[in-house]
């Protein structure tokens, strides 16, 4: 019986010829990722362990994100245990404020994750690595504790399903887009452990950006990961950005799957998640007149370098409805530098926008944009959870930078085509 994609990376770090789904292996890991969040809570159940220290201080990866700068006393106290800790097992890959940038677009443009590796975080949207050729998967903070001593971990080896992508994305539909489509498709519960695999011509059409994207959100339809073939885009990017080698897997053509979807990409529209689940999508044009308070651009989903252009191509020589607050977050501070160069930055300002260090900040409720009772948010960040934002009665929709900056403009969902020239 043939593997999929997934199941012979998996079978590679195993040890093994051949694993099917549902076998349970023990896998060595090429990298362990935590943040300021989930990495306190690993680190104290590593210490319990009563090891000598990490199983490799180059393989592990330290990423203040979510509450940094700190916002208080208590976030504070949690990165002072992450940088602690850094300091005392000599982790190199540490990466304190001022280096720092969202986990998920940082360790790909630093380098971290190539092809064929198998990483494991404690934070659900591990698995944005996928983009790359890699099985990348969340993980609790007790098994991010396992892998830091040991350098292995526990899976379960899931079946897939199968996303056959054909066609060219038609302007202002991005890889933000296709994921909420398929999301709004299959559901929150649609690919529930399950590996979800992207194939297809219509591939060639997507920039790395949109793959990130699309691989990042594969939690959010219960994915296991998701991941994409390895083809010369994708090269070029890891060529380009890491010094590490690479391996690329191939799915068998006898590869076993639980369902195959085959999508055309020339006929999807702009796509927008309603309150409150992922999977609560209508088109742009079946939206509505939805008023909004706030728009936020930034997140591990979409505050890469491609999202911050689309934004500042709408916003340029146009103003923030009055009223209503944007909020443009660069991922990292690699993207940040490159457009304050491009001039981007200039272009939010005078749009009425603000601008903030690379941080998680409102996508979890955390700081930078939390919300009242009331008040409606479009964001293109991956959640939107009842409270996710902020108030247990405020509304989050979900969007692409472009939907979202054309709102910021309007002060209701709206579509970049129906903004004047």
């Amino acid at each position: 019986m043939g593997m999929t994609m997934t199941q012979k990376i998996l079978a590679a770090h195993a040890g093994l010829p051949q694993v099917q789904a549902g076998q349970l292996i023990e896998a060595d890991l090429d990298l362990v990722l935590g943040n300021d969040i989930t990495s306190p809570v690993a680190i104290k159940e590593m210490e319990k362990m009563n090891t000598k220290g990490v199983f490799n201080k180059d393989k592990i990866a330290l990423v203040p994100d979510h509450f940094v700068p700190n916002k208080d006393i208590k976030s504070a106290e949690h990165c002072k245990c992450v940088r602690e800790f850094a300091i005392r097992n000599e982790i190199t890959n540490y990466f304190e404020v001022g280096q720092m940038g969202i986990e998920h677009a940082l360790l790909p443009e630093q380098g971290l994750t190539v092809a064929g590796d198998v990483i494991i975080g404690a934070d659900s949207h591990t698995c944005t690595y996928g983009a790359l050729g890699a099985f990348s998967t969340g993980v609790g903070s007790t098994d991010m504790a396992a892998g830091m001593a040991t350098g292995k971990a526990w899976f379960k080896v899931p079946s897939a399903i199968k996303f056959v992508l054909t066609g060219k994305p038609a302007k202002w539909v991005s890889g933000k887009d296709i994921i909420l489509h398929i999301i709004g498709m299959i559901g929150v519960d649609g690919a529930l452990y399950k590996s979800m695999e992207f194939v297809g011509d219509g591939i060639e059409h997507l920039t790395m950006d949109d793959r990130f994207t699309i691989a990042n959100m594969a939690i959010e339809a219960g994915g296991k990961n998701g991941i994409f073939p390895v083809d010369d885009l994708a090269i070029a990017y890891m060529k380009e950005h890491s010094k590490r080698s690479f391996t690329v897997y191939e799915a068998d053509a006898d590869a076993q799957y639980d369902e195959t979807y085959t999508i055309d990409l020339a006929t999807l529209k702009p796509t927008v998640a309603f309150p409150h689940l992922p999977e609560n999508t209508r088109t742009i044009d079946e939206v509505g007149d939805v008023k909004i308070d706030q728009v936020v651009i930034g997140s591990c989903t979409n505050g890469r370098m491609e999202d911050m252009r689309i934004a500042a191509e709408i916003l340029k020589g146009r103003k923030v409805a009055k009223g209503i607050r944007c909020i443009v977050i660069p991922a990292t501070q690699k993207i940040y530098l490159e457009c304050l160069e491009k001039g981007y930055l200039k272009t939010f300002v005078e749009a009425g926008a603000v601008v903030s260090t690379p941080t998680c900040g409102p996508c979890l409720g955390g700081y930078m944009g939390v919300m009242a009772a009331g008040e409606r948010c479009v964001s293109t960040t991956n959640r939107n959870f009842v409270g996710r934002m902020g108030h247990t009665e405020s509304e989050v929709y979900l969007a692409s930078p472009a939907v979202a900056a054309a709102s910021a403009v309007t002060g209701k969902i709206s579509c970049p085509c129906e903004l004047a020239d």
